[in-house]
């Protein structure tokens, strides 16, 4: 990794592997200005910087930060919170993925099996309420793997306009809906094995009922429990402010990832319209994201924030018998 000039706050660094847009380096890499020796100092340089940070991020879709003293959920707290970004608590949100909270703000990226892969997505972009930005903190790399794949997703939609210009349109005026099963009790064995009780922040059937009457579902409880929920109609595409259009959905993640979508998608995800999704659209779709994303190789101590409106995640495998600890904090949406 070799360093570049920056101005006298913030230093950057290149590494071979880094995409380039339109000038923007993605993503952008903030090194140590060998000034930040204590968390106290680290939060200093933050806010000292803020702007400037904020609008590489804006431009690149993801910071990671390397070398900083951070090596706890504690300190990774407090470094989440130097930015001052409002709070969003996994308790509050729709997510189906079994998570475990170290603070109020921190807990862990995802408690899938190691072999188990996690296909690009944006954070709960299959439910009505998502987060603006991601940060995530490498506890614990994994001895092989697990790296954090990163895509451009405005990128990624521009390149599908060019080659498949009817599709493109279709996912951007009807948008999608997702048909998921939520089951009667937390499986930490599936990526999306977060109970109905869970995943609705309800105790009762009347309470799930009523807060999905509220969110636009519709649902069906099946005998073992288990809770059948279908969206509304939720965007595939979104536009950002600087005219950009983003392919914000969970499509890849679950034609790739979830149980039997790649074999038959239409009862899980259609258009927003209830219309098949071409199987073949979505096939190509996750073959077209690999060409704009970024492969992030954790090392202990690193940081990232991840633009959620902009950029993709995912996780990769990994083995070893050396725990992968990645761990999170969410910022709530400014749409």
């Amino acid at each position: 990794m070799n360093k570049v000039n920056g101005n006298a706050g913030v230093q950057y660094a290149k590494v071979d592997t880094q995409h380039t847009y339109d000038g923007d380096v993605f993503p952008q890499i903030v090194v140590n200005n060998a000034n930040c020796k204590t968390l106290a100092e680290t939060v200093a340089f933050v806010q000292a910087n803020q702007a400037e940070l904020e609008a590489k991020l804006a431009k690149a879709g993801a910071l990671l930060f390397r070398g900083f003293p951070i090596d706890s959920a504690e300190t990774f707290d407090v470094f989440s919170a130097a930015f001052g970004y409002p709070n969003f608590t996994y308790q509050e949100s729709l997510s189906n993925a079994v998570r475990i909270n170290f603070t109020e703000r921190v807990f862990t990226a995802n408690e899938a099996p190691k072999d188990v892969e996690i296909f690009l997505h944006h954070e709960m972009a299959q439910t009505p309420i998502s987060p603006s930005k991601l940060f995530f903190f490498c506890q614990s790399a994994a001895e092989e793997g697990g790296a954090t794949p990163l895509c451009r997703s405005d990128k990624l939609f521009a390149a599908l306009r060019v080659e498949s210009p009817k599709l493109a349109s279709e996912f951007k005026e009807k948008g999608v809906k997702y048909t998921t099963v939520m089951p009667a009790a937390n499986d930490a064995n599936s990526g999306q094995g977060r109970s109905w009780k869970s995943t609705l922040s309800v105790e009762t059937v009347d309470d799930a009922e009523a807060k999905l009457k509220e969110l636009g579902y519709s649902w069906q409880w099946l005998e073992d429990g288990c809770l059948k929920a279908v969206t509304p109609a939720l965007p595939a595409v979104i536009d950002l402010a600087d005219g950009s259009e983003v392919f914000y959905n969970q499509l890849i993640a679950a034609y790739m990832g979830w149980h039997g979508v790649r074999e038959n998608p239409s009862p899980t995800i259609t258009f927003g319209d209830g219309s098949p999704i071409p199987k073949d659209g979505l096939e190509r779709i996750a073959e077209l994201a690999e060409e704009f994303t970024f492969d992030l190789a954790w090392q202990d101590g690193d940081v990232a924030i991840v633009d959620n409106y902009r950029a993709m995640h995912g996780r990769r495998p990994y083995s070893g018998d050396r725990k992968r600890v990645v761990l999170v904090a969410l910022v709530a949406s400014e749409r």
